[in-house]
């Protein structure tokens, strides 16, 4: 037998009824059926899920951790999921937490192809941090999306993404919208680089294939993609099939399954093969907690089977005056995303812009990080 998954769940419940909840809840994530009925001695012993422990936690809550067999999930991200909580994200008491992943599953899955240093080296950016801005708001013309990219280029911002409702809508579709963004930033000569522009992916797959291939034909290499929209095994699969492309997941509909954000944005997402993830900093319209937001980044960044970094995106409503305090926080491996608070200088986007940049590139940043 392969080593097994490790899942932690926080499950409310009273002491008296804990163990049988945990067992409950380890055979929901494995047979789904009762275990009187299992007869094979196999199944028995190797496939249904172990309750390894159970700690009591505050407000209620019990940390369950439970071993399940790495076998059920093949080498689909999707199974992985739904082996991990498919059912189990029915029942309103339980959330999943974290997973502790064999070496095997992960190296299997690939992880980043491009990551951390592979973004640095894109825009020329050394051992300092990435900045970051968003072309908003929807309705906008592709040509007025382009005049608007060129600002921010020509404000020295690294990568220039789209918004990512923008789809293929009718004021914007897609291959009009990528060809006169890459066309427009084509024409803005930089010291610093050219500044990458990232196209949002949407449809099917097939749809998407289409669309990285747009994207390829207009020298494009980055694309952004939500990967709870899109679903897991496209997500991965689109990674494996474009290895010249870097991924920026969005965490679009992340938030409607009780899954940890340092868990499904910061470890899933990456080995699944994000670059680089989005994520709501702490502070901003979301509610994480800086607690959430330094395990979500230590999960993107730190040494996991020899996964390449990728890089945390703090968004959701950030200023140039929080600049000094996020680099604090994060350190050089991060991607400072800014978007409405430069849109607000109007006329003066290109200044605001440029004081942005400024103030990441002359951070003091410490000779290793990053």
């Amino acid at each position: 037998m392969h080593p097994r998954l490790r899942a932690t769940y926080y499950i409310r419940s009273d002491a008296r009824s804990i163990e049988r909840r945990a067992q409950a809840l380890a055979v929901e994530q494995s047979v789904e059926m009762p275990l009187a009925a299992v007869d094979d001695p196999f199944v028995r012993t190797e496939i249904v899920g172990q309750v390894e422990t159970i700690a009591p936690m505050e407000n209620g809550q019990f940390e369950v951790r439970i071993a399940l067999a790495s076998e059920t999930v093949g080498s689909d991200p999707g199974q992985l999921l739904n082996m991990l909580f498919g059912n189990s994200s029915l029942q309103e008491d339980v959330l999943l937490h974290d997973v502790e992943l064999p070496s095997g599953l992960a190296h299997c899955f690939g992880g980043p192809r491009h990551g951390l240093h592979g973004l640095r080296r894109r825009v020329g950016a050394g051992a300092r941090a990435l900045t970051c801005s968003p072309l908003k708001p929807q309705g906008l013309s592709p040509q007025r999306l382009a005049d608007l990219a060129q600002r921010y280029a020509l404000g020295g911002i690294d990568f220039i993404k789209d918004d990512h409702g923008l789809a293929d809508q009718f004021y914007a579709p897609f291959e009009a919208r990528v060809a006169t963004i890459a066309k427009a930033l084509g024409k803005i000569d930089r010291r610093s680089g050219p500044a990458r522009y990232v196209p949002s992916l949407s449809g099917d797959l097939d749809t998407m294939r289409r669309q990285i291939a747009t994207a390829i034909a207009v020298g494009l290499d980055t694309v952004l993609v939500a990967p709870m929209i899109a679903g897991l095994s496209n997500f991965h699969r689109l990674v494996r099939e474009h290895p010249q492309i870097a991924f920026v997941a969005h965490p679009a509909m992340a938030g409607a399954a009780r899954i940890a954000p340092a868990l499904l944005l910061g470890k899933l997402f990456r080995v699944l093969g994000a670059d680089a993830v989005v994520f709501p900093n702490y502070g901003g319209r979301f509610g994480y907690s800086p607690e959430t937001c330094r395990a979500l980044a230590r999960e993107a960044l730190g040494s996991r089977d020899h996964l390449a970094p990728c890089v945390p995106v703090p968004a959701g409503g950030m200023d140039t005056g929080r600049v000094a305090e996020m680099l604090d926080f994060y350190g050089a491996g991060v991607m400072l995303l800014i978007g409405g608070a430069l849109l607000e200088a109007g006329a003066q986007l290109i200044e605001a812009t440029a004081s942005f940049v400024e103030q990441v590139h002359r951070y003091p940043y410490v000779a290793d990080a990053g």
